[in-house]
């Protein structure tokens, strides 16, 4: 399962968002800094109104939907790099998601104190992409200068190439840029690929606004940077909700004007982030999501469901979801012309419905 790593600095919403996102009080979310000191990992949904069309259509037993995995870790401040606070611990830990969700604070408290002492989400944000820049320049400097020995015992293309690589990216870094803004060949990402560099996970923005603020229109929120994906959320509303029961939570928002919980837009933004798609499965006993990383074709779809589907794969039955629904299932669905037949380098499209057939 793939996941996301909430971060950002400490007292700004880490670990109330995590609790709402997960409906629980796994997080410690105390007014002192570093109250999160071994990540909390929690395991969300995705929502998807789809499924239960599909499940209709279907008579389904079941409805199962895909999930994301959300870490909520400690808190950064300013010299992580250098090992301050819990910087090598909190650097660690982020290495081993898969994306960021970086959340910054837009909301005055006189409760919650600010590490700062101000709150400024644009120099929030600055502060973390920095001490990431700066943990990924050691580790690209240490590469380069490794290489570079081994060069001296005769320098072949690939070592020469590795070179260059290294000193663009140590460049770059070094002006306080992350490395995900530079342009790379297949090859510059293959070597890449083995520092499991800070800045080039993907990343998304979560601002942090009060109450008042939590209709996104209510208030005009900066942009903290331009082209990354930025939500907008009340962490202390999401968790309000998070108590509430669907019909109450539904009220609730009718009244604040508000067509979406935040937590919603930032599980489907997570699952954009990751380059995802969704395909299903649906049948009788289940409706089902799985996911997939955009590109994949059927054949590495099905061993999702199961490895020996890999191997057994003969063909697949297609159609888009809205069809399948529309028509009432895979008995129907045949009569209207708009199933295919699909082979093993099918690549898997956002929404199809599908049938694997396979060996056994």
């Amino acid at each position: 399962m793939l996941s996301v790593g909430i971060v950002g600095l400490p007292n700004v919403g880490k670990s109330t968002l995590f609790n709402a996102l997960t409906k629980s009080k796994q997080a410690d979310a105390q007014n002192y800094p570093f109250c999160t000191i071994e990540p909390n990992v929690g395991v969300v949904e995705v929502p998807d109104e789809r499924l239960q069309k599909l499940s209709d259509a279907s008579a389904s037993k079941k409805v199962i939907p895909t999930a994301i995995e959300f870490v909520d870790i400690a808190g950064l401040v300013k010299g992580a790099s250098e090992g301050e606070g819990l910087g090598n611990k909190f650097l660690s830990h982020i290495r081993e998601v898969d994306a960021i969700a970086h959340v910054v604070r837009h909301f005055e408290s006189g409760d919650i104190t600010h590490v700062e002492n101000r709150v400024d989400p644009k120099d929030d944000a600055e502060i973390i992409n920095l001490e990431l820049v700066l943990a990924d320049w050691q580790s690209v400097s240490k590469r380069l200068e490794n290489t570079k020995k081994r060069a001296k015992s005769g320098a072949t293309k690939e070592v020469e190439k590795e070179i260059a690589l290294l000193e663009k990216v140590a460049a770059h870094l070094e002006s306080g840029k992350r490395a995900s803004l530079l342009t790379y060949s297949e090859d510059e990402y293959g070597i890449l690929k083995e520092l499991c560099l800070l800045t080039m996970k993907p990343m998304m923005y979560i601002v942090n606004v009060a109450e008042a603020h939590a209709a996104q229109d209510a208030v005009n929120i900066p942009t903290i940077e331009d082209g990354v994906t930025q939500v907008v959320v009340c962490a202390q509303l999401e968790a309000e909700f998070a108590e509430l029961s669907d019909e109450d939570r539904a009220e609730y928002m009718k009244e604040l004007g508000m067509n979406q919980t935040g937590l919603d837009t930032i599980v489907s933004s997570g699952y954009e982030l990751l380059q995802l798609v969704t395909y299903f499965t649906s049948g009788e006993q289940e409706t089902r999501a799985w996911t997939v990383t955009k590109g994949t074709d059927a054949q590495q779809s099905a061993g999702v469901i199961h490895t020996d589907f890999i191997k057994g794969f003969i063909k697949a039955d297609v159609v888009q979801w809205k069809d399948f629904a529309d028509a009432g299932g895979w008995n129907k669905i045949k009569e209207t012309g708009n199933m295919r037949l699909e082979g093993k380098t099918y690549i898997v499209q956002d929404g199809d419905v599908i049938f694997f057939h396979v060996a056994t």
